[in-house]
């Protein structure tokens, strides 16, 4: 029986950060996989620790494109107005 990464393919290949969309759905599949399955120890705390760091990376690339904006914007964030 052989055991599958859940990191995405490219990101875990050449070493490199996954973009905040490849960050965001693995993060969505660990926290399925941890929610719906009855996993081994080791595999849950592998996943959490995965799950946190990807988290992090998630926040901290929202943070730096909401500066982004806000230097773009005035540094003023006004609410949005959808329709």
């Amino acid at each position: 029986m052989t055991k599958s990464s859940s990191r995405p393919k490219a990101a875990a290949s050449d070493g490199a950060e996954p973009s905040y969309e490849q960050a965001l759905d693995e993060l969505e599949r660990l926290v399925a996989a941890m929610e719906g399955q009855q996993l081994p120890l080791d595999q849950l705390l592998q996943s959490y620790k995965r799950g946190a760091e990807l988290l992090a990376l998630c926040r901290g690339r929202l943070q730096a494109v909401e500066q982004q904006v806000k230097l773009l914007d005035g540094a003023e964030l006004k609410a949005w107005e959808g329709s």
